[in-house]
């Protein structure tokens, strides 16, 4: 107000000055016309100044009182307003002292120690303000006696310092009750629909092994224990087909399932069979979509992945993201060799379709991945279409396979790089992706956005970075290998494919590999897909040499293992400090080798790869590798799985990893 008085009264002033400035020139131009006027000239523009200065100053006595009477009347309202706000409004200060407090304010926190909840409130917007955030507005959420208050607000400097930072700030907080909308939003939220579906993993081995008497008894305990289930929540549930249900109920009672991390996958467990089968469900649920159809559709694709990921869990998607529950069986193999060959039909048809192919990998690939895009450049040159293979192998896990495979004058234009894969991809060219999934996994992700024609061979555990918009996906996780789903591509093609020596033992290398020479994760289809490939004349012993460990591999390994350490009596964790660039060979081997020895069910091994830190884990099946590092982005099976960190250290890596084997352990217990 003073400023804006100063300002009228200099705009009057300087008007007044230029009035007589004026008056002063005509009373010249008068007197030099008539020298008689000079004289009373004088007097009368003296008298002039006299009255304009007195005027002047009575119109600015008169401009001061009535602002000095405007400014008292707006004080006296902001006063009234400030007492009497509805809202409770505190002014503090950043030292704890309470300057001045509303009558709101002190009937709302009259039975409240309010200073306990105001200090620590203080303090954190006083290191805001450290930061530099002390001309933005105060906006915080703070539980006060029950009650949820929005704290808004703003800073302004007191004429008091603080002897460490030389600044002293007054707050101005108000207290907004948002109890009864929190309450509001909380039964809005409560009451939403999720809609969920339910599958019995392995209906048709149950209904092949058990005895006639049997079938309707079992069938009908499995039936009750998931609509006792429901039953608690009075949701509704449907029986859609002879093994899947459709259930629907409030959101309220999705908490509950989470804490009792689905119980219901145990409880089908425990029923009894005469045929000893072991009994697994699978189901997805999602509160996820603008309107229940949408909600279904997004389950059921939760529950491919949950299928994908070898069944015997539950899914749960809430906001953009899934959490998997259960988990903790093997899985059990249900393919079918109908279904191979008619997967093998389709592929081979759309390759005929094609203009060209271009298979591609995972980053650091194996031979299980090449010796897959091998299986396949044969089947697409019989199908004679031109074929190439992107990759850029590197390391020792391939080195004496590739050596090989330099010297075979068919395959020295087949292997290209990104760049000449990109030139190569046109409209009509198929795009195979083997032994992964994962968009972020693949050895050139730029490849996935050429082509729309693309399809998916592989074995792993469905991950939620799935690749999306593929034409074809054979996604087998009861597969050892990709290798193996190959050769029963090949096996069961309509086409007469003849493997040369080199393709089929490069196939039989990658079963063998991820097998651990036959030891883990092998079924009927594995051996049966292996017989196949001998008849090629493969060479087992030569094909064991390609992935023979030198004697300083050998060292490095044997140090790896002395430092492992043992946790829960059970699982070793090691480091390998080295970084080279097979430091993910060296890692998964030396985690194969840990497992023979006595004792110890799982392990892991760290290594160091420059610009992120990696982890493999392996297991005898007690423990479940995969859902151990899926909580660290990895992935893979119960029994083999691997990682990769960024921005940690491998001590952080270690602490990481243990927090989450801990974590495992407790939701098993």
């Amino acid at each position: 107000m003073p400023n804006q008085s100063e300002k009228l009264i200099e705009k009057l002033t300087s008007k007044a000055q230029i009035y007589i400035i004026i008056i002063g020139i005509l009373f010249v131009a008068l007197c030099t016309y008539d020298l008689r006027w000079v004289i009373p000239s004088i007097f009368m523009y003296g008298g002039i100044i006299i009255y304009s200065f007195w005027n002047s100053s009575k119109k600015k006595d008169e401009i001061v009182s009535h602002i000095q009477e405007v400014t008292s009347d707006v004080n006296t309202a902001t006063k009234n307003n400030l007492i009497n706000s509805p809202i409770p409004l505190v002014l503090i200060e950043t030292d704890g002292n309470i300057i001045w407090k509303s009558k709101k304010f002190m009937e709302e926190f009259q039975n409240v120690e309010i200073r306990n909840y105001l200090t620590p409130l203080v303090k954190e917007i006083k290191l805001d303000i450290e930061k530099g955030n002390e001309n933005k507005e105060i906006i915080k959420q703070f539980n006060i006696d029950k009650k949820v208050y929005k704290i808004k607000g703003g800073v302004a400097k007191s004429k008091k310092r603080d002897k460490r930072t030389q600044k002293e700030y007054i707050l101005t907080l108000y207290f907004i009750d948002e109890t009864k909308y929190n309450d509001l939003f909380d039964t809005y939220t409560n009451a939403r629909t999720c809609i969920g579906v339910a599958s019995i993993d392995n209906y048709e081995d149950i209904i092949q092994r058990a005895l006639p008497e049997e079938k309707i008894k079992l069938l009908a305990n499995i039936e009750k224990e998931i609509i006792n289930w429901i039953n608690k929540t009075g949701g509704l549930i449907i029986k859609t087909e002879r093994d899947s249900f459709v259930f629907v109920f409030e959101q309220q009672y999705l908490s509950e399932f989470e804490k009792e991390k689905f119980n219901i996958l145990d409880k089908v467990k425990t029923i009894e069979t005469d045929s000893n089968v072991q009994i697994t469900l699978s189901m997805a649920i999602t509160n996820e979509g603008a309107n229940n159809y949408e909600k279904y559709k997004n389950a059921m694709t939760g529950m491919d992945i949950v299928l994908g990921r070898g069944g015997d869990q539950a899914v749960v998607r809430k906001e953009g993201k899934y959490k998997f529950y259960g988990g903790k069986s093997l899985e059990v193999e249900k393919r079918t060799k109908v279904k191979a060959r008619t997967i093998s039909q389709s592929i081979s048809r759309i390759i005929d379709e094609s203009d060209n192919v271009v298979i591609m990998g995972h980053s650091n690939i194996d031979i299980d991945a090449f010796g897959s895009a091998l299986g396949l450049y044969r089947l697409s040159k019989t199908l004679g279409k031109s074929c190439y293979i992107a990759s850029e192998p590197q390391g020792k896990s391939l080195g004496k396979f590739i050596e090989i495979l330099k010297e075979q004058d068919e395959y020295k234009n087949v292997i290209i790089t990104e760049e000449e894969a990109e030139e190569l991809i046109k409209d009509k060219t198929l795009l195979i992706i083997v032994d992964t999934h994962k968009t972020s996994y693949v050895e050139f992700p730029s490849l996935l956005e050429k082509t729309d024609r693309k399809i998916i061979i592989d074995h792993h555990r469905k991950s939620p970075d799935a690749i999306e918009n593929v034409i074809l996906s054979f996604h087998e996780v009861y597969a050892s290998s990709a290798a193996e789903l190959v050769t029963e591509i090949i096996q069961y093609s309509k086409q007469d494919i003849e493997l040369n020596l080199l393709e089929a033992e490069s196939l039989y290398g990658g079963i063998m590999v991820d097998t651990k020479d036959f030891t883990f994760k092998t079924g009927v289809r594995t051996f049966e897909a292996a017989a196949y490939l001998r008849k090629y004349g493969v060479d087992i012993i030569r094909v064991k040499k390609w992935f023979q460990a030198d004697l300083e591999s050998y060292n490095k390994i044997s140090e790896i293992i002395r430092k492992t350490d043992i946790i829960n009596n059970a699982i070793g964790i090691s480091i390998y400090e080295g970084e080279d660039k097979d430091v993910n060979l060296i890692c998964a081997k030396a985690a194969d080798e840990l497992l023979t020895i006595s004792d110890i069910s799982a392990s892991f091994v760290i290594g160091n790869m420059g610009d992120k830190v990696c982890i493999s884990g392996r297991s005898i099946g007690d423990i479940n590798v995969q859902v151990i590092l899926e909580k660290l982005g990895g992935g893979g099976h119960i029994t083999l799985a691997g990682a990769q960190l960024e921005g940690l250290t491998l001590e952080e890596a270690k602490e990481e990893l243990i927090i989450r084997i801990n974590e495992y352990l407790s939701e098993i217990e």
